[in-house]
């Protein structure tokens, strides 16, 4: 893609202009002077390379969404048919509010039903599931970064082995012991509804010009991906996802399996506190190192972006190649600004293997109730997924804590 390359290169121009322009800056406060016009500019760049950024990890993924045929296409088995029927059936449904009937029998044949619609409605059509999955996963980070599995049930229920077999070295005629044994946990992660009700005249909705599909998943997806990005990082767990920041937090010497373990920041700002990033990083055991990232806020990326190392080198590195992501000390960087900003006993960073740490799960179906007798003359559409999420690996994910002074 001709937009993409064309965005790296100027990715890392600015890059090195930022460079230069900070270090100018750094030289005019060591010599007792602050250039406002300077530090201006140096802002301008680094806001410049976050937009850059974002709108690259954009085009990758919709490059990846065009790979993997991520969009309605055909295809002739007897499931693609009665899909297409059911897409059709959906659409004069959604309309008109007709062929109920027939609309429940063709969920079944497309395998579109969830199974149990005692909250009544229909499951969208396939088009309209994945343009809600499509723009939840361009925006939302721990939709990128943790593990995503879909279930057909409300619960997920998983095992996990905190170790604790016990063995040895022994002679060959030597007395063995009795081992320990191993110590499970099982962890089960709810889905809990999450619901969008936009409104639409009947006017709207008899304009054949009109994607039905296209207009629910953009008025849908939006909500849905801020509520559950929300929750994904603050959620407190009670009729909503478990957010890794709703966990308690413990100095990592004190960490013990349920909780969260910090490194602490040494005084009330980030600011010339580097050694703390590569503190954080060798927090987390070695094991879990190997894909391991960066999640923190925009404002967060802006301030370690001018982080350098003893030798004068930049600690944060732009993305300069197609799918390469921006790094900071060699690991990927993921931003999202539901976590919170740097101030007073905040955890602006967390650091950790989310594919191991953090499960998502989705309830199959996005289901939709039409009512066009509540809001007279704008017909709702009460639309609802099953979403859940929590830690299930303790040990895989640590966080900074900035200190209260």
């Amino acid at each position: 893609m001709d937009e993409l390359k064309k965005l790296i290169e100027a990715l890392g121009q600015a890059f090195e202009e930022f460079k230069a322009e900070n270090d100018k800056r750094i030289k005019e406060i060591e010599s007792g002077r602050n250039d406002p016009v300077l530090a201006e500019k140096v802002e301008r760049i680094n806001a410049e390379l976050t937009a850059m950024s974002q709108v690259k990890k954009q085009l990758e993924a919709l490059e990846t969404a065009v790979a993997q045929g991520q969009f309605p296409g055909g295809g002739s088995s007897a499931v693609n048919v009665a899909k297409k029927a059911h897409a059709k059936a959906f659409d004069a449904w959604f309309r008109k509010g007709t062929g109920e009937a027939e609309l429940k029998d063709l969920e079944v044949q497309a395998s579109a039903s969830t199974l149990d619609d005692t909250a009544g409605g229909f499951t969208v059509p396939e088009e309209v599931d994945q343009t809600i999955d499509r723009v939840a996963l361009t925006v939302s980070a721990m939709r990128r970064i943790s593990t995503v599995r879909r279930i057909s049930t409300s619960t997920y229920k998983k095992l996990v082995n905190q170790g604790g077999a016990s063995s040895g070295w022994v002679a060959e005629k030597g007395t063995r012991s009795e081992t320990d044994t191993p110590t499970l946990r099982e962890i089960a992660i709810n889905a809990k509804e999450l619901y969008a009700q936009p409104y639409a005249t009947q006017e709207l909705l008899d304009d054949s010009r009109i994607d039905i599909a296209a207009w629910l998943g953009d008025e849908v997806a939006i909500e849905f991906d801020e509520q559950e990005s929300d929750a994904f990082v603050n959620g407190n767990g009670v009729e909503k996802p478990k957010g890794i920041a709703a966990y308690n937090m413990v100095a990592n010497a004190s960490y013990a399996w349920g909780k969260v373990g910090y490194i602490a920041s040494g005084n009330a700002t980030l600011l010339n506190n580097a050694d703390k990033l590569i503190d954080l990083q060798h927090a987390l055991k070695a094991v879990y190192r190997n894909g391991a990232v960066w999640l923190m806020a925009d404002t967060t990326v802006n301030t370690v972006r001018k982080f350098k190392d003893g030798e004068g080198n930049y600690l944060w590195r732009p993305g300069l190649a197609e799918n390469a992501p921006d790094t900071l000390l060699g690991k990927p960087i993921e931003v999202d600004d539901n976590v919170d900003a740097i101030g007073a006993n905040k955890y602006p960073i967390f650091y950790g293997n989310f594919k191991r740490a953090y499960l998502i799960v989705d309830r199959i179906g996005t289901r939709v109730l039409r009512d066009p007798y509540s809001a007279k003359p704008y017909i709702a559409f009460y639309t609802t997924k099953r979403v859940g999420g929590g830690i299930v690996m303790y040990e895989a994910i640590k966080a900074l804590k900035i200190a209260a002074s």
